[in-house]
């Protein structure tokens, strides 16, 4: 029998090494002459079991220090002797050492792993709507039947993929596992089964309307509750209405993201709707009442004598509801003064005695303008 090596030259340490540089030592090793990845080569086989068993020796305290003082001969009596109860096997240790640093059994980096097999029943799809909404729909709140394409659980084979409803085998590709191994340099990386789709088994006698899927394709109608105050970009969930879920697996849902027509009449300003109303130039310069549109319907606000263009004027809570509160946002109504464009002789007349009538004095945003204009121009 071959003369046994020191331990430290085996690992390749100073006697004086800390445990940290013993483990650093022993991994790097271990790496290298794993059988795994020697397969066949008996030579590196040998070189792991004596890296095993020196690391066992000085990663021990007390196997160590009988080591230091004795030599191969502290472990040389019946069971593996002096140094506390003989050697532990290489791969066992090997799981030892490095099951921690990688969350897992090591031998899933070179393919000897059980693997995680995905369940058969998987949930299904989430799925977008796009529903378009009048400003009214939008502000009173409406219940909508979506008519939409989905997958649906198979009535033929109660969602289980199978004409016998339990007929499955194992997959031929993956021997059960739900996984397959790929060489990637000096590992095998592990991926998912593309036969089975990571679950190992596949059905041994697919139903024919869904062809082991244990779902079909459906138009489908789906109703959903709008609250009142939504705006464009809204999202609302509809759960359950999604595409049902692989051999009975749970259903997916529905998302319905709202998009707000354009109104002919009113802006949005989040909560608050903005609305221009024409006045006449006499109630304009002599006030008196204007008709303005509300979601409620018709109301009116008081114009004041002398009123200019784009005067605004709020109504307060007349604008859209608020999402899950009470409160409303506001109306804002802008006048515009109407200017006549067809005017007879007699009209035209009338109209220049009266602006010769009211002189310079009682014009107040022309006076305010060309102030300003005379003040420019003498800079």
């Amino acid at each position: 029998m071959a003369e046994k090596r020191d331990y430290y030259e085996v690992l390749g340490v100073s006697r004086s090494a800390s445990a940290d540089e013993i483990k650093k030592a022993y991994r790097k090793l271990a790496m290298k002459w794993h059988p795994d990845k020697n397969q066949g080569d008996a030579a590196a086989e040998e070189k792991f079991k004596e890296l095993g068993e020196a690391y066992d020796v000085l990663s021990n305290e007390d196997k160590r220090a009988a080591y230091d003082r004795y030599g191969h001969q502290a472990f040389s009596g019946p069971g593996g002797g002096g140094g506390g109860g003989g050697f532990h096997d290489p791969m066992d240790l090997f799981r030892e050492v490095f099951g921690g640093a990688f969350g897992g059994g090591f031998e899933d980096m070179f393919g000897g792993g059980g693997g995680r097999r995905k369940s058969a029943k998987q949930r299904g799809s989430d799925l977008r709507y796009d529903l378009e909404l009048t400003l009214e729909e939008a502000a009173r709140g409406v219940e909508k039947e979506l008519q939409i394409e989905r997958y649906v659980s198979c009535e033929s084979c109660h969602s289980t993929g199978s004409k016998s409803g339990s007929g499955t085998k194992k997959c031929h590709t993956c021997g059960g596992r739900g996984v397959v191994a790929r060489q990637a340099g000096i590992f095998v990386q592990q991926m998912e089964c593309p036969t089975c789709h990571g679950t190992g088994e596949l059905i041994s006698d697919p139903c024919d309307a869904c062809h082991g899927e244990g779902r079909v394709q459906k138009e489908t109608r789906v109703k959903i509750r709008i609250p009142a105050g939504v705006d464009t970009g809204t999202r609302l969930r509809s759960t359950g209405h999604g595409d049902a879920g692989l051999r009975g697996g749970p259903s997916g849902d529905l998302y319905v993201f709202v998009v707000i027509k354009r109104h002919e009449m009113f802006e949005r300003d989040g909560d608050d709707l903005l609305c221009e109303v024409p006045i006449s130039f006499v109630t304009a310069a002599l006030g008196g009442e204007a008709k303005v549109p509300t979601l409620d319907g018709q109301a009116s606000i008081k114009v004041p004598p002398g009123t200019q263009g784009d005067t605004t004027f709020r109504l307060k809570e007349k604008g859209m509801p608020r999402l899950q509160s009470g409160r409303r946002g506001d109306l804002h109504v802008t006048l515009q003064v109407e200017v006549p464009t067809k005017l007879n002789a007699e009209q035209q007349e009338k109209l220049r005695a009266f602006g010769e009538s009211i002189g310079e004095s009682n014009k107040p945003m022309e006076e305010g303008f060309f102030q300003k204009a005379k003040r420019f121009f003498e800079l």
